[in-house]
């Protein structure tokens, strides 16, 4: 019997200690849109204008995978992915519908 690998995000644990608040989600996202180059967690962690816990951090990074804003590449890359403003452009076009 082979057993497959699930990765458990910390979103999905029990024993969090401490959520992080608004605007310190806010601050991790300006940073990695802001970032010249893909930083990997730790890049992003340690360039970050305000210190954080690294448990903290890393409940905000599985949020914004599992929301669907970042993706990590299989070399640790972060990219930001998420494009509110071409889906608005998408929406308005008259050629388009949804099903």
């Amino acid at each position: 019997m082979v057993k497959k690998y699930v990765k458990q995000t910390t979103l999905k644990r029990k024993n969090i200690l401490r959520y992080p608040r608004l605007d310190t989600v806010l601050m991790v996202e300006e940073a990695i849109k802001n970032a010249k180059e893909y930083p990997t967690k730790t890049q992003l962690w340690k360039s970050l204008p305000k210190k954080m816990m690294y448990q903290t951090f890393n409940l905000i990074i599985d949020y914004l995978e599992y929301s669907g804003k970042i993706y990590i590449d299989k070399d640790g890359a972060i990219v930001w992915i998420w494009d509110p403003e071409g889906v608005r452009k998408m929406l308005k076009r008259k050629e388009l519908f949804i099903r």
